[in-house]
């Protein structure tokens, strides 16, 4: 009966060049390794190995043999770091961007029921509206929201996202509450992005309407457009879940209620399916559920390749 062990052995004969290097590698006496050779080619009924004093080479039977044995034995040797990988206990350091508003209200509570079910685990979060290079930066994954970019990033959609207007009582009670979309033109916007003029897509009862809006600031992060919408400086467009926290708390009120942004998806990133850390893997699936069950994701798309 073929010996699993021996098939090892004559593999690593091979990839050793020697029965000395293989003995080395294997830690077992080079007579052993001999042995054993014999015991392969005695069951297999043919001889796999021509030794000489100087040389070692494969008859055709041995290098048939060896292309067939070789990848079985590769096959199951990932089966066997498989194993050992779900056995053990994830260990690690998982890097995540996500966008300010989303990781600060959202995210955060998927980070922390991760970090309370593995204890072994550490998590280092960068919130930033910006879309960094993740390979550059050394980030495993990242939550993007909107219409991704080209890119070779495998891309895992977990839900849509869209914005709704918003602005603090001071504000409306100050300068007025808009009807309709054409208002806005006349009231002070909160802009996210780098200038203080911008173009408004708002999705409502008669499909789609772009807006020329303005105001007296702007900035690329979420977290300032809010304060600034707080603070009374104008309508903002705020991220569903982080416009709907202010106005239960009563720090916003809702604006032109009928009118939202399109929906945009809601996206994981990471640079490669391959080699994806457990780690990672078991994050991605309790943030999608954690998600899901505040009404942000629900989608969980197959994983896609967006180029």
């Amino acid at each position: 009966m073929l010996d699993l062990n021996d098939i090892m052995i004559f593999a690593r004969v091979i990839e050793a060049g020697s029965f000395t290097a293989a003995a080395r590698l294997l830690g077992m006496p080079k007579t052993t390794v001999s042995r054993r050779i014999a015991a392969l080619e005695h069951e297999l009924g043919v001889r796999l190995l021509q030794r000489t004093t100087r040389s070692l080479n494969l008859t055709d039977a041995g290098r048939l043999y060896y292309e067939e044995s070789s990848q079985a034995l590769r096959t199951i040797e990932d089966a066997n770091l498989r194993l050992a990988e779900a056995r053990a206990e994830p260990s690690g350091t998982i890097r995540i961007s996500a966008p300010v508003g989303f990781g600060g209200h959202f995210l955060q509570d998927a980070i922390f029921d991760f970090l309370a079910a593995y204890p072994k685990s550490k998590v280092e979060l960068r919130l930033t509206d910006d879309r960094l290079n993740l390979v550059e930066n050394g980030i495993d994954l990242a939550f993007r929201t909107g219409v991704l970019e080209d890119s070779t990033l495998i891309a895992r959609k977990l839900g849509s996202t869209h914005r709704i207007l918003c602005a603090s009582a001071e504000y409306l009670a100050r300068c007025g509450t808009p009807d309709h979309p054409d208002d806005l033109a006349r009231h002070d916007c909160v802009i996210a992005g780098q200038s203080a003029q911008a173009q408004w897509l708002l999705q409502g009862p008669h499909g789609q309407e772009t807006i020329a809006v303005s105001g007296r600031f702007a900035a690329n992060e979420m977290l300032a457009v809010m304060a600034a919408a707080i603070a009374g400086y104008g309508i903002a467009q705020l991220p569903y879940g982080v416009g709907e926290t202010c106005i239960r708390d009563g720090r916003l009120c809702r604006v032109l209620d009928g009118y939202t942004t399109p929906a945009g998806g809601l996206h994981v990133v990471y640079p490669s399916s391959q080699h994806l850390s457990p780690l990672v893997k078991i994050f991605i699936e309790m943030a999608a559920r954690r998600l899901s069950a505040v009404g942000i994701g629900g989608s969980d798309d197959l994983v896609i390749v967006s180029r």
